[in-house]
Formats: structure tokens, C-alpha cells, sequence
């Protein structure tokens, strides 16, 4: 038996020691919104890796909220392949109410299915990285590529956790995002919210209302609710027109949208409402940029109000993006766009074929993760981890012990490969 042959073999004999792994990182209450929750779990992880040996860079990204990265430096780094394993701590909010059959934060096995908050989404994927790395380690085997753990914070609000590694420096050949793919190897689109807003130069009683609509009523006004009614009606021109001109190979037709998430607007009953705010969701492909697709929304929403005598002179106003869905209402997601040919991406679907003996499917993810983040910084990376989209965020989220397993050892299998593969060679 190889020296990797006995560490894979570990992976089903310890099987009851990786399921308490996962049901303490479930344990920690971690559920975001509302965030600043996470500073015990994350000391749990750091303590995990720092006893097998790797060196630990752990900072706040806000209060009780900080990332951990965990390096483990080959013994050839220079020559050979380095690998950073990404996940999120946090997890979907639970809502009062949830009709749940096993206590979320109580990790429950029911037959070959665990649940619990979070199993899929994505401590499942936390897990199996963390027991990966400790088993490489007990078994002795030394990595001649380095590898890096990023355990973040905030992906679920748009807190980007995974952002701020990388404008820390940390880089690697390749990258895997433990996500939940259904260990499909994935890319996916991105995602901006933004807000449009119109307003009003004058604010207006609401008795004013007859002179503002009427035959000579001679007051140039309007309300900043209707306006905003004006540019909906051309957001959806625009989506439909993105709907009929844009595509991109894994997405179904049309999943480039503008969704009109939240309107604000008015002071109440008595006034003509002289501010209006829609908050929008965008949906973009994997060869689009967040930079482009608002510059069109901008563009658009700009020549409608151009044809509108009130807008014209009181055009929109937008404001993109954000650092926290939290803090200031908004979030970022860049897309991720994949290439088989990439050196990583080759190997990882050998190694999945040799350990699941099937073929991996390559696809695109139908939701966003902080891969986005990594590819943006230019590291060639995939999402690929365990547990069904379905399951996420759901009532009752559950995973499959059997996916979770399979999951554990090929990555145990790719990390060994990956990292012992020379750079010129891979």
C-alpha cells in the first residue's frame, strides 16, 4: 500500500471522527445575518490547524468577525505547485417559525444524512479541507508545494471575507472553493445590487398635487414615486432586450436579470413623495464585468430619462455595489469564468474520476460564491464542494455522509498530486 493509498483509507475508518468535526463546527451558532458571530469558530479552526503544524495569520474584518488563513509551506516551493482550499464559516439566517425536525445547531445523523445549519453550506466543505490537511499531516507526508487554508467570514452578506486575502497577498497556482456544487466542478456569473434614485429639487404639498397633473396648472413637478415607475418600466426593456442578445454556454437562457429587490420612497400621506430609492439585484455572465454591465444600466436608464421632460432635468442617480448587505446595503460578486485547459482544473478531474470513478461534471453554478474574488485577483479557481444547491439555506439542510466521504478523499488525492506536480510540468 502507497503512503497516500493508507491516508485515503484513513479517510473511511475515521468516518465517525470527520462527522464530529462537522457537528462541532455546526455547533458554533454562526448564522449571518446578523454576523459578528464568528470569532469563536474561527479560534476553533485556527487552533486545529496551528496543531498540525501550520503557521497562522488570523485578523478582524469587522468585530468578532475574522478571517484565518493557515500555511503550510512546501518543501520545494519555488518549483512546485501551490493550492489555496477557500470556505465561509457563516451561514443562512434561521427564522423564527422554521418548521425544523432536528435542532439547527445541533448537527443530527439520521441513517447516511447528517443535519443541520450549515452542513451544506458550507461547513460540510470546511470540514473535509480541515480533515484532509490533518490526515496529510499524521501520515507524514510532506508536501513539496505550499498550501493555504482561507477560512472566511461574511460571504453570505456580501462581506467578502475572500476579498480581503487576496488584497493581503495571498495567491496560489490554483484555487478550490469548497462550495456547494454537488462536486460538480464549477465557474459561475456575478452579482451587483445598486441603487437608483430619484429626487426631487422641491418637496410639494400634497394639495399641490391638482397643479402638477393637470391642464394649466403651471407648476413643473412631479412625484419621484411615479418617475421611478417610468424607469422600472425600462429596466425590464433592457433586461428582456439582455435576455434575447446576451447568453453564455451552462446558463439557461435569460439568467442575465435586473430583479427590482426593494422600493423606498415618499414621507408620508401629505406630500408629493420628492425622493424615490429602488434597490436592484443584477445577474451578469462569466465573460461580463460588473464595471460594464452597470455602465449599460447607467446608460439606459439615462437615455429614458432623457425622453421624459421632468427626468430629463432631475436625471437618476446610482450608487453600486458595497462592502456588506449589512453595513451599507449593498455587495459585490464577481463572476468566475473556468478553462479546462487550466493545469489545476485538468488535474482535479482526473483525480475526481480515479476516487468517485465517474466523470466530473464542469459547469456553471446557478448561485455566487467568493470564488469570484479569487479569479478576479487572477488565480485560476473552482468552485467544487459537497452537498446539493437545494439543501442550502433550506429547512431541515442536510448532507450526504457517503458525497462527503468521496469529497474528503479526493481532495486528500489532489492535494498530494497537485501539490507534488512541478509548476512547468503541471
Amino acid at each position: 500500500m502507497t503512503e497516500i493509498s493508507f491516508v485515503l483509507s484513513n479517510v473511511e475508518e475515521r468516518e465517525q471522527e470527520l462527522i464530529a468535526l462537522l457537528s462541532d463546527l455546526v455547533q458554533f451558532s454562526t448564522p449571518s445575518p446578523p454576523a459578528r458571530n464568528t470569532s469563536d469558530i474561527q479560534q476553533y479552526i485556527a487552533d486545529y490547524l496551528q496543531n498540525i503544524g501550520c503557521s497562522i495569520d488570523k485578523w478582524d474584518v469587522y468585530p468578532n468577525d475574522p478571517n484565518v488563513v493557515a500555511f503550510q509551506q512546501g518543501t520545494d516551493s519555488t518549483n512546485y505547485n501551490s493550492l489555496i482550499l477557500n470556505g465561509h464559516v457563516d451561514v443562512a439566517s434561521i427564522e423564527e417559525g422554521e418548521p425544523w425536525v432536528t435542532p439547527p445547531f445541533n448537527a443530527t445523523v439520521k441513517g447516511r444524512t447528517i443535519y443541520g445549519r450549515g452542513v451544506a453550506d458550507m461547513k460540510g466543505g470546511v470540514a473535509a479541507c480541515l480533515f484532509a490537511l490533518k490526515l496529510l499531516h499524521e501520515a507524514g507526508i510532506e508536501l513539496k508545494g505550499d498550501v493555504l487554508l482561507q477560512s472566511v467570514i461574511g460571504e453570505e452578506v456580501g462581506e467578502a471575507g475572500t476579498k480581503q486575502c487576496c488584497e493581503r497577498g495571498y495567491k496560489a497556482e490554483f484555487a478550490i472553493v469548497a462550495d456547494t456544487s454537488h462536486c460538480a466542478i464549477q465557474g459561475q456569473g456575478g452579482v451587483i445590487t445598486g441603487w437608483v434614485t430619484v429626487k426631487s429639487p422641491q418637496t410639494h404639498h400634497d394639495g399641490m398635487r391638482r397643479q402638477m397633473i393637470h391642464a394649466g396648472g403651471g407648476l413643473f413637478g412631479a412625484s419621484a414615486i411615479e418617475k421611478m415607475a417610468t424607469l422600472i418600466n425600462g429596466l425590464q426593456e433592457l433586461e428582456r432586450h439582455w435576455a434575447i442578445t446576451k447568453s453564455y454556454p451552462g446558463f439557461p437562457a435569460g439568467a442575465n436579470t435586473i430583479n427590482p429587490a426593494v422600493i423606498e420612497g415618499g414621507r408620508h400621506a401629505a406630500f408629493i413623495a420628492d425622493e424615490c430609492a429602488l434597490w436592484i439585484t443584477v445577474h451578469f455572465y462569466p465573460n461580463e464585468s460588473y464595471e460594464s454591465v452597470t455602465k449599460e444600466i447607467e446608460e439606459h436608464l439615462l437615455a429614458v430619462a432623457a425622453a421624459d421632460p421632468w427626468l430629463r432635468e432631475n436625471p437618476p442617480l446610482f450608487r453600486w455595489g458595497g462592502n456588506s448587505m449589512i453595513e451599507d446595503r449593498g455587495e459585490v460578486f464577481p463572476s468566475l469564468a473556468i478553462d479546462k485547459s487550466w493545469p489545476g482544473l485538468k488535474k482535479l478531474s482526473s483525480v475526481h474520476h480515479k476516487v468517485f470513478s465517474t466523470k466530473p461534471e464542469v459547469s456553471m453554478s446557478q448561485t455566487v460564491t467568493d470564488g469570484g474574488w479569487l479569479g478576479h485577483a487572477n488565480i485560476p479557481t473552482v468552485i467544487y464542494g459537497p452537498g446539493q444547491l437545494k439543501d442550502a439555506h433550506a429547512v431541515n439542510e442536510q448532507l450526504s455522509i457517503d458525497e462527503l466521504i468521496t469529497y474528503t478523499k479526493t481532495l486528500i488525492q489532489f492535494i498530494y498530486e497537485w501539490c507534488n506536480s512541478k509548476k512547468e510540468e503541471s
